[in-house]
């Protein structure tokens, strides 16, 4: 990675010499305009519209106009302000972190901390971990002062510049102002969706669709060229199912909680099934231990009739002794 400022993050009388990173970057693919007709690249040129040259970049000023009038602002002139001459981090206060709103984020940098500077910055770092709270900074970057939170993220410290008040916009919506009555059904039902749905956030497990056929699309124009059917490709889009008819919202969201479940349950595969398995052998294994005591209660009636045989016995002796 690239250092894209140097500095030093300074709070009371600690200094704390850094370097900053971009904390993210761009996957997309790179694209760039052509004429269709002969495949030419398109270029931008900066022209002069009083002399109607093309001019190189660096000739290029930046200018204020109002009234009819125009102010020129040299690059020499843009780096005399003092704010675009600081080189500091300069923490204001500190507030918990819960209270800014992600709204607010706008770029996100990590922070290196200089060699002589490590022990300083392991301790501000630690103390934002345990105190819970966020460093609220002001700093200066690519000719603009810029509000800033510094935090902790994992090791490190991350600092993400913000948005000022005034950028931030109202809702303004009429939907907003006078908000429809809501049933305690469709809260409910809401509610069952919701928790139907719940799950850890796991960032790796979603992917950029458009990204992925986008360059499936290049690599198969790369070997079929013009030859090569989009629309075979890639099929054609699905219609929406059961969307059309559903008016009730309530039905609407008992419809997308089964459609959850089903989807659910196909996705967890063989697991599901081995469930079920063992939820029908229950049923058989209570049937044949319903059956044993039957089979036991068949054991008396034998010892009954054994006894009548031998009440039996002794009568047939009586009436043999007679008749000698």
């Amino acid at each position: 990675m690239r250092a894209v400022w140097t500095g030093a993050i300074t709070f009371g009388l600690v200094n704390v010499p850094v370097k900053l990173y971009s904390a993210t970057q761009d996957h997309d693919v790179s694209l760039h305009q052509v004429h269709g007709e002969d495949g030419g690249r398109i270029r931008y040129q900066r022209t002069c519209e009083v002399c109607g040259k093309t001019i190189e970049y660096a000739d290029i000023d930046k200018a204020y106009e109002e009234g009819g009038a125009t102010v020129v602002l040299t690059a020499d002139d843009l780096k005399a302000l003092p704010v675009e001459r600081s080189r500091e981090i300069e923490v204001v206060e500190f507030v918990p972190s819960e209270q800014i709103d992600p709204v607010r984020f706008d770029r996100s940098y990590f922070l290196e901390p200089d060699a002589n500077a490590a022990k300083a910055y392991a301790l501000l770092l630690e103390t934002l971990k345990e105190t819970e709270r966020t460093a609220v900074v002001q700093f200066s970057l690519r000719q603009k002062t810029r509000l800033g939170a510094l935090r902790a993220y994992g090791d490190v410290m991350m600092l993400q510049s913000l948005l000022w008040d005034d950028e931030v916009r109202e809702a303004d919506f009429d939907a907003v102002k006078n908000p429809p009555k809501v049933s305690a059904g469709e809260k409910k039902m809401a509610s069952s969706l919701v928790e139907n749905m719940a799950a850890d956030f796991a960032p790796d497990r979603f992917t950029d669709d458009y990204q992925e056929q986008l360059r499936t699309l290049v690599a198969a124009k790369l070997e079929q060229g013009d030859a090569l059917d989009t629309a075979a490709t890639f099929g054609e889009e699905p219609e929406a199912e059961g969307t059309a008819d559903v008016i009730d919202l309530v039905e609407a969201l008992r419809r997308s909680v089964e459609a959850n479940r089903e989807k659910r349950a196909s996705s967890s595969g063989g697991a599901g099934g081995e469930k079920e398995g063992a939820a029908t052998k229950k049923p058989t294994a209570k049937k044949a231990a319903a059956k044993k005591p039957a089979a036991k209660k068949a054991a008396p009636k034998k010892t009954a009739e054994k006894k009548s045989a031998d009440k039996k016995a002794p009568a047939k002796k009586a009436a043999a002794k007679k008749s000698a």
